[in-house]
């Protein structure tokens, strides 16, 4: 393989001390202001338990990034990436990992069914739509995997342009939060089970963060279930990005045979494209199943989880940028949208057909 992806875009990669330290300064910024953000939200989500603190993060921090830009705040990313990350393994600490496999094998059936209706959606409509390729892939991705991440892993292994990166970013982040809004809405008036929504918010909602916030506003048995099939989902991030990277190689080596260009292109590693965090989840599921912690120490997980979650949304809405939303145009929102109806409905046929509603 020999096309590489961003590694800014990829969690828990190894970084030298110095590195880290010298990022520390850009970091607090928006670490400062997204746990502000998340001081006034959990109250209030204690306040209104439908809601939930996340989903209040996430709209205060929207309200605020109307006044004050995203661009004036340093190291919002990061401090939604990585309290999010270190969020998700403080849940895998309060469950067993019997449970995890139960769920990861057991939603297959409809995430793979989903991820193939994104991709071959997004592809088919993409192109009457008239939506470059380039674009259709991201969004396809990013809607059928991981949002965001998704997009920044595979932008390297198509050399995507970073207009069409962040139109696709912009993109996703627009039906995030339809999804966070819409789907515990929808999943009462539909009388979902906590099991089935947290199948349908883990396969149908596009990014991490967004499945967190919507499944644990529906109820925390929903939120454990949509987090880990979203994780299983996340997986497929690798075979994806190396297919494609793979396409990609080929499609350059039939370019140099007619330019005579020999250059040869940076390898796609496992090592990058892997998202790292998983395996810190599955390790700490598996320290919960051989009864490492208390009741103390599990309900403080949760606690502790809950509020990294709430300031991880709060940064995300604290960079939201409508403009850049304005910028990407309506054929690529058009793309968005109907890709993630198909993915919602197929998830829901799929439950259907399968027996999980």
């Amino acid at each position: 393989m020999s096309v590489s992806s961003d590694p800014r875009s990829l969690a828990g990669l190894p970084r030298a001390p110095l590195r880290i330290a010298s990022r520390g300064g850009r970091v607090v910024p928006g670490l400062a202001a997204a746990a502000a953000v998340a001081a006034v939200a959990l109250p209030l989500g204690g306040l209104a338990p439908r809601i939930g603190a996340p989903i209040i993060a996430l709209a205060l921090g929207m309200a605020i990034a109307t006044v004050v830009p995203s661009a004036g705040i340093n190291g919002l990313a990061p401090t939604s990436r990585y309290s999010l990350q270190v969020a998700i393994v403080m849940l895998g600490a309060t469950i067993s990992l019997p449970e995890v496999a139960r769920v990861g094998v057991s939603s297959l059936p409809v995430m793979l069914g989903s991820l193939a209706a994104a991709l071959i959606s997004a592809s088919v409509i993409g192109r009457r739509l008239g939506v470059p390729e380039r674009l259709r892939v991201l969004i396809g991705v990013g809607t059928g995997i991981c949002g965001a991440s998704a997009i920044a892993t595979v932008s390297g292994a198509i050399d995507a342009r970073a207009s069409e990166i962040r139109y696709a970013v912009s993109t996703i982040f627009a039906f995030n939060l339809a999804a966070v809004l819409l789907f515990p809405m929808l999943g009462h008036l539909l009388g979902l089970s906590s099991h089935a929504f947290g199948l349908w918010s883990g396969t149908a909602v596009n990014d991490t963060s967004s499945v967190v916030a919507a499944g644990f506003a529906y109820s925390h048995a929903a939120g454990t279930y949509a987090v880990i099939v979203k994780l299983t989902r996340t997986t497929m991030i690798i075979p994806i990005a190396l297919f494609l990277a793979s396409r990609t190689l080929r499609a350059r080596g039939a370019d140099a045979g007619t330019t005579g260009d020999t250059t040869i292109a940076a390898p796609v590693s496992l090592r990058r494209v892997m998202p790292w965090f998983l395996i810190w989840f599955l390790l700490a599921s598996a320290a919960n199943s051989l009864g490492l912690f208390g009741h103390a120490a599990i309900t403080g997980f949760s606690h502790v989880g809950l509020a990294l979650t709430t300031v991880a949304l709060g940064a995300v809405g604290l960079s939201s940028n409508l403009g850049e939303l304005r910028r990407a145009g309506t054929r690529p929102l058009a793309l968005g949208a109907l890709v993630w109806a198909t993915v919602a409905v197929t998830s829901l046929a799929l439950q259907a057909l399968t027996g999980s509603l």
